[in-house]
């Protein structure tokens, strides 16, 4: 056989044959052309790794397709699943058993299946079984599905059952006509030269008895068991036509239920089931239909009943449940029922259902509860109170209110004090005292002193207050006193405050007391730099002034990132030195929360908080105060839960970015500070965020900007830029070397390729996308970051050589910021070599005071090299005067935070910022979409926005133009 000459015309083809032990596998080959153009009998087998010469006849689509047949030759089979080197021949005859080919065999046609998808109208042949020539009968590949019906006839002695195949409308006739199915997993059938795929999943073993055979006779005495499991199973997958027994279909509406389970020391639980009809399922059939089979004895007659499932609708049902906060065992809803995650006391299933009724009712869900059990009280409990004031006492008259029952609250006493949950109605049914009552009125009962009603001395004025907040005061009503508001009021900072604050930091202060007067919580959200946390410790030392003398201490909580720890304690000392501050953090710290008492302000970290959630839910503080309170985004994040079980009589969140990646970053932020502002997460999400985001309705963001705009105080640099040094910014393009732009252009060209030739961009691609775009900013900045051979520089590194030379040396301090760790390693691994002093900060960095001390202190470090997310928050570099962004972030914020660790309060100099930009570079093009994605997001409270998710088909072309 000749070798096959590249020079001459050529084709590619592929050839389906049988392998004696692997089964059916199709390869590709290129065949020499005739002078005719007909295919000549030189010919070759092709790989990836030996296709290049024949580059010129191979299309992308077709190298996919050689890769994907290079992992189902045999060579390959063998080296994947036998680790020792061995021939074929061995190999096969030796060591391949029937056990191995069942495991093999389904993954071979797993990728053959991904293949038949492609080839659409490539040459596909049928490979001579004599001598191997790939070209020996050329086969086609249906243009539409065939469908498949099953019939079964049953009679007096048997049950025949054979399938019939159509085509395009018309019986196909493939019975005794030397047909083969070549794919089991999907059937895939070769018939009379033609291969036929199925409109529906079909196993072909199902086929396989048939091509030899008219039908299968299955006698009376075996078809019970017969129709239980092969028939059922088969009516429920596939078209079948019976004569002999009946087979009808149900579809009706189904209704959810939820049934409670409860058992003597058992933690309650509900199950979720589906009933359509008089049939009751499970959600863990993911089948559209199931198949219940009945057998009437007397007529002996059978009748298969399809019920067709709403599946999706089912699924919608889950994730409604799971939105409104209830938790199942690994999120499965099976027979075993949901085993909701419950407090130390086992009842908060019955607080879930209670709290949510009218939601469940809405959606459409039945509550159930098993015969022969408890049976619990199910519906909305409330206590109404009512308070008259004499000389020294205050008379509450308090009732709750269980469904149709009420009952005096005095009759709880025991129950609160001794925390029993269950409490008996008259009707014999268990009311489930909800979990907050016994926090909130434990300390009523306690100082009460009236046995049979509740009478308080007015010096425990204070319990009355919080109890009212919870009772008589909703949250709408608190918005209707804020109507009679007229303006902010000005008020007098503390004695002992060391410090001036400025007028804006004057008017956030202010706003704090405004907060405090209606009892609101607040979201300070000022740009990084003004002074959060001078305003806050202001605050704090006012709280503390205020007391009455003799008055019990008030006491604080302060959660931030570990990395602020030191920095708010250091600012606390300075600007309000008589405030008692404790560090709650290190192994050392108490277990005790009286200690708490001793202290005007504990300080402690998100971490702790979850550590210790027992110990300060145990506590009652005057303020709680989030610092970089975006930490607690995720509703379903570990902080966010013990935060918000947490209680104090103010609540206040600080932020330079309380959106970061979506507006529903916002929901729990405000929750901590206002709980019930913006409704539940799942109506946040539907009427706010999904909105805003994805259809861009402006009108519904600015909806939204109306709904917390009293309770969100933001300040941008532009607005206070009177109080600031000037800043000087400019863009620096820099111009890539030719070995670079030649690799970022052929990059880019593959990702183009890849990107634009498929569907829309969407979830299925983002992760290439992302991928894509990652690999191409790199290469932008250094080729070095992609490549550790290369070795031919970079057109931006060279340009910002240059700027640092040309910065003068006596004074000035240089900010370098890029968020790849591995382009700060290459600016690292020049000043070694060159020997310039340089400090060095990124996530790993272990000491990051150290390496802040040392570009601070030491006149000779001029340069510090920072990664974007690790220098973002919590330093103070007001040393610096120069700036350096590497590389342009999705996020403009981000860039901001990083200028801002210079350009903020206590910066005497004008500040340079330098953004270095590599043209022609897609680095050029974020920074324009940037630009053109700012405008919606610029109507609520920040310029933050999901970049990736937004991108347009357009936008995508342009990025990869």
């Amino acid at each position: 056989m000749q070798q096959v000459d590249s020079a001459l015309p050529f084709r590619l083809i592929y050839s389906l044959g049988e392998h004696p032990y692997l089964g059916y596998l199709i390869e590709p080959h290129v065949v020499q052309l005739n002078g005719n153009g007909s295919l000549s009998l030189t010919y070759k087998r092709v790989f990836s790794n030996t296709a290049d010469e024949f580059a010129a006849g191979i299309s992308e689509v077709d190298w996919e397709i050689i890769r994907l047949l290079d992992e189902v030759e045999q060579t390959h089979i063998i080296k994947r699943y036998h680790k020792k080197p061995i021939r074929p021949a061995d190999y096969f005859t030796k060591i391949f058993d029937q056990k191995t080919y069942q495991f093999v065999r389904p993954k071979i046609e797993q990728r053959l299946l991904k293949v038949l998808d492609q080839l659409q109208d490539r040459p596909l042949y049928l490979m001579s079984k004599k001598d191997g020539y790939p070209a020996e009968t050329r086969l086609d590949i249906a243009e539409q599905p065939a469908s498949v019906l099953f019939h079964f006839r049953r009679s007096e002695d048997e049950t025949r059952y054979f399938p019939t195949i159509k085509y395009q409308g018309h019986r196909m006739e493939f019975m005794y006509k030397n047909a083969n199915v070549i794919i089991q997993e999907q059937a895939w059938l070769l018939l009379e030269g033609t291969l036929y795929h199925f409109d529906q999943p079909l196993d072909g073993k199902k086929l396989s008895p048939f091509l030899q055979k008219r039908y299968i006779a299955v006698p009376r005495n075996t078809e019970k068991k017969y129709f239980e499991t092969f028939v059922s199973n088969l009516i429920e997958r596939h078209n079948v036509y019976a004569e002999g027994f009946d087979i009808k279909t149900l579809k009706e509406d189904a209704v959810p239920i939820l049934t409670v389970r409860y058992a003597d020391g058992q933690a309650p639980q509900v199950e979720l089931s589906f009933r359509y009809g008089n049939y009751t399922f499970p959600p863990s059939i993911e089948r559209p239909v199931t198949v219940r089979l009945q057998y009437d004895e007397a007529r002996d007659t059978y009748t298969f009943t399809r019920i067709k499932r709403s599946v999706k609708w089912e699924q919608k049902q889950e994730a409604a449940l799971i939105e409104l906060g209830l938790q199942s065992k690994d999120r499965l809803f099976g027979s075993f029922g949901v085993a909701a995650t419950v407090g130390e006391h086992g009842f908060s299933i019955f607080e879930w259902l209670n709290k949510h009724v009218d939601q469940l009712e809405e959606l459409g869900f039945v509550v159930e509860q098993q015969t022969g059990a408890k049976r619990f009280f199910l519906g909305l409990a409330s206590v109404d109170m009512t308070v008259e004031e004499n000389n020294d006492w205050f008379d509450l008259k308090a009732f709750v209110s269980f469904g149709p029952y009420k009952i005096p609250f005095v009759q709880l006493r025991d129950h609160i004090l001794n925390r029993i949950h269950e409490f008996v109605l008259p009707n014999g049914e268990i009311a489930v005292i909800p979990e907050a009552w016994f926090a909130q009125y434990e300390h009523l009962f306690h100082f009460s002193s009236a046995t049979d009603g509740l009478k308080l001395n007015r010096m425990h004025v204070g319990i009355l207050q919080d109890i009212s907040e919870h009772t008589m005061v909703s949250f709408q009503r608190k918005l209707e006193k804020l109507n009679s508001f007229e303006e902010i009021e000005q008020m007098p900072p503390p004695t002992h405050f060391k410090g001036q604050l400025r007028a804006y930091q004057q008017a956030g202060y202010n706003w704090f007391h405004f907060l405090q007067q209606y009892r609101f919580g607040g979201i300070l959200a000022d740009d990084m730099g003004l002074g959060k946390t001078v305003q806050t410790i202001a605050l704090l030392q006012r709280q503390k002034e205020n007391r009455a003398e003799g008055e019990h201490a008030i006491t604080s909580l302060l959660i931030l990132p570990t990395s602020l720890l030191y920095n708010w304690q250091k600012e606390a000392a300075r600007f309000a030195p008589k405030l008692r501050v404790l560090l709650h953090t290190g192994y050392a710290r108490t277990k005790d929360a009286f200690a708490f008492t001793h202290y005007d302000l504990v300080i402690t970290t998100y971490g702790v908080v979850r550590s210790d959630e027992d110990l300060f839910s145990a506590f009652f503080f005057d303020y709680i105060i989030l610092d970089e309170s975006q930490h607690i985004k995720n509703p379903r994040s570990k902080s966010f839960k013990a935060i918000k079980n947490l209680r104090s009589k103010h609540q206040l969140a600080l932020t330079g970015t309380p959106i970061e990646n979506s507006v529903a970053d916002l929901w729990t932020q405000m929750h901590f500070s206002n709980p019930g502002l913006l409704g539940n997460y799942h109506y946040f999400q539907q009427e706010f965020v999904i909105p805003i985001e994805k259809k861009k309705d402006e009108e519904r963001a600015q909806r939204l900007q109306a709904m917390i705009k009293p309770f969100i105080l933001r300040r941008t640099k532009n607005q206070v830029a009177t109080e600031l040094p000037s800043k000087t910014e400019q863009i620096v393009y820099c111009a890539m070397n030719e070995k670079q732009a030649k690799l970022y252009d052929s990059t880019k060209s593959a990702y183009r390729n890849v990107l634009l030739d498929g569907p829309a961009v969407g979830e299925n691609n983002q992760m290439t996308l992302l991928q894509g775009l990652m690999k191409l900013r790199q290469l932008a900045n250094h080729p070095h970051m992609v490549d550790h051979e290369y070795a031919d520089g970079s057109g931006k590194f060279d340009t910002v050589l240059e700027m640092l030379e040309s910065v003068p040396t006596k004074d000035s301090k240089i900010l370098i910021f890029s968020q790849f760790v591995k382009h700060l390693d290459i600016f690292r691994n020049h000043f070694d070599r060159k020997k310039t002093k340089y400090a060095y900060l990124d996530g790993g960095t272990k000491d990051r005071e150290a390496a802040v001390n040392r570009f601070k202190n030491d006149s000779e470090t001029r340069i510090f090299l920072i990664s974007i997310k690790a220098g973002g928050v919590g330093l103070n570099l007001t040393e610096a005067d120069y700036v350096f962004i590497l590389d342009p972030w999705w996020n403009p914020a981000v860039e901001q935070q990083a200028i801002d660790r210079s350009h903020r309060i206590g910066q005497e100099r004008n500040v340079f910022i330098y953004r270095f930009i590599s043209k022609d570079s897609v680095e050029e093009k974020i920074v324009s979409l940037q630009n053109r994605k700012k405008k919606l997001s610029s109507a609520l409270i920040t310029t933050e926005e999901s970049f990736v998710k937004s991108l347009s088909r357009e936008d995508l072309s342009v990025l990869l133009e």
